[in-house]
This record gives structure tokens, sequence and C-alpha cells, in this order.
């Protein structure tokens, strides 16, 4: 007799509300075919047209003069540092932001750098606190070379930096002679946010990606852009990492149709997390953080339930959501998740605490 392990969730009611990520969105039918029609070639060997046409078109949304095709965000992260940094460089960026608390120590691991985490309300921090940080450029000190941002701040509750306090972050560390990188796996939902063309927000970074499987609903793939020297580096370490793709327009295809079809629709999304913001706000024992984007966090102390206790209830319901800390829950709006989902998770909340 062969013995077949039985996965958990196959014990668990199908899911009806998918809070968890908008990693976790599906590719529409519309994107499928998309993705079956495109036009394909070797991308190693720079002959495939669709991956060309998506890097041409995010330099040029992003203002930067070039760009290459990544399989994830966490990967163009990855390759931003090894390309901006040496092994002994210290990085600064806040101490909630992915490449300190969510990448397997990526930094130290494959660049050999180290990151200085700096505090700041909402997963963001002002120049002041940057040229605080600041260190006497001496032969004993780390040499300090790049200073990241993350558009949105995930951990700060999907919150939107404003442009005036970016750029002034953003320009003192030019004034300091660092270079600046973004980690814009959530950008086009600043972008529709803020109201702000996605040139103008990233204008002082010198690089700075997308990621089209979040909120804008493609299965695979990210695009890092930046200077074509900065580029034409990052490619041979993209090599390196073994991330050279085939075939990968028919990815890239479906990273163009979201740029076609996904983008202004993230405002839906920004509504349906004001909406459960403000469902679980009536929760007694719930309180909400403020929600700008598409993130919606909550804290379950006055309930008297830890985060992952609920988020376990929840799952008997068919309802998943995230936990970040004990009491600390996030619930992430996406095209699959709509007002009557939201309605659905709501009542499941209230349930799971009653």
């Amino acid at each position: 007799m062969t013995y077949t392990p039985v996965r958990p969730d196959a014990l668990l009611p199908p899911v009806r509300v998918n809070l968890y990520s908008d990693t976790q969105t599906r590719p529409s039918p519309e994107m499928k075919a998309a993705m079956v029609a495109a036009e394909l070639g070797d991308e190693q060997h720079g002959d495939d047209p669709t991956v060309h046409t998506l890097c041409d078109r995010m330099a040029a949304l992003l203002g930067k003069q070039a760009a290459v095709f990544l399989p994830s965000g966490t990967m163009c992260n990855q390759i931003a540092i090894l390309t901006h940094c040496r092994p002994g460089d210290e990085i600064i960026a806040h101490e909630t932001a992915h490449i300190v608390n969510n990448e397997g120590g990526g930094p130290a691991a494959l660049t050999g750098a180290s990151v200085l985490g700096l505090k700041g309300p909402r997963g963001q921090f002002d120049a002041d606190t940057l040229r605080a940080a600041f260190r006497e450029k001496r032969r004993n000190s780390p040499l300090q070379t790049l200073v990241e941002v993350e558009q949105t701040a995930n951990h700060g509750g999907g919150s939107v930096w404003p442009l005036a306090r970016l750029n002034a972050v953003l320009d003192a560390a030019h004034a300091h002679g660092m270079a600046t990188h973004m980690d814009g796996a959530r950008l086009m939902n600043a972008v529709v946010a803020a109201g702000i063309p996605a040139a103008e927000m990233v204008a002082g970074c010198d690089s700075v990606w997308v990621d089209f499987t979040k909120g804008l609903g493609a299965p695979l793939g990210a695009v890092l852009c930046g200077s074509a020297d900065f580029i034409d580096t990052a490619w041979r370490w993209k090599q390196r990492l073994g991330g050279s793709m085939r075939q990968a327009g028919i990815c890239a295809a479906a990273c163009l149709y979201a740029l076609d079809h996904n983008v202004d629709r993230l405002a839906d999304d920004h509504v349906n997390a004001r909406a459960l913001a403000r469902g679980l706000a009536q929760i007694p024992g719930i309180t909400v953080e403020e929600t700008e984007t598409n993130l919606v966090f909550f804290d379950t102390t006055g309930a008297g339930l830890a985060a992952d206790e609920l988020a376990t209830r929840l799952r008997k319901q068919g309802i998943m959501l995230s936990t970040t800390d004990r009491h600390r829950a996030r619930a992430c709006t996406h095209l699959d998740v709509d007002l009557a989902g939201i309605e659905t998770a709501v009542q499941a909340i209230r349930n799971a605490i009653a």
C-alpha cells in the first residue's frame, strides 16, 4: 500500500474570500489569452519581442533609461543591492523594510552588505532621521552606499510616502554620496492613490522596480529599471543567479496586459479596503489602523484573541488573511475580491470573535 500524505488544506473548506495577499490573484481568462498569443523568442539572446516591449514601456513609464525583466520582486531587490553595493557596505532602510524582514537575509548572504534599520511611523523615515544615521567617512567605518525606500510601505500599513518627504530623503542620500533604490512592489497602488505620475514619484531613485504579481494580477514577473549602465551590470547578476529566461514573452505578455487593464482599477481595491476597514472598526475589540491603499492592518488585543487564532478560525469559514505579530493581522484587497466578499469577510470576523 502506498501512503499519500494529506495536505492540511484538504481538510479545510474551499477558500471563499482570499484576503491573505494580493499575490494570491489568478490571471484572468483575458490575461491567459494574451499569454497564449504572445510573440516569443529567446530572452537570453535578446530576441524576445514581447520582453523588449515590456521593458521599453516600463523604462518610459518610470522615466529611466533601461529595464530588465525578472521573475520576482525579491530578485529585483537583491540584484539592485548586488549592483549598487560591495561586501562590507552598509545599506540604510526602514527597520520594517522587506529587505530586512522578508528576504532571507539576502543582503548579507549574497552581497555581504549590512542593513541599518531606521525608525519612523508607518514604515517611513524623514530626511533628518536619515542624516542622523550618516557615519563620518573613516577607514574604520562601513561605507554607506545605498538608501532604500519601500513604496507603498507594507508593514507601515500600505502607507504612501508623500512626495515632498520622499524627495527630501532621496536628495539627502545623494548629497551624502549614496545611491537610492525603491522597492516598488506596490508602486502603482501609490501612484493611483496619490494621483502622481509614476515617473515623477520615482525621479529621485537611481533604481526602482514594479511587481506585476500583486495587485496587477500577473502570475509571474517584475521589472527593474535604472540607467543603462546599471541595467547592464544587473543583467550580469541575473545571469549569475540563474534568472535568464527563454521564451519569457509568455510571462511578459501577462505584464503588458496588466499595464493596459489593471492599473486604474487599483482604485477599486482601495475603495474595498476602506469599506473593510469601516466594517472592522465596528466590531468590538478590533482596532483598525489608517488605511491608505489596499492593505488593512488591525489589532485584536481588545478582543482577547491572538491574531493567529483568529486566522485559524476564519480559515475554517473559508476566509484567509495573514498575521504579522501576536495581535496584528493584515487583510489585503485585490482584483479577486469584490465588495460582496468584503461584506462576507466582515461578518465572518465578527462571528469568529463572538
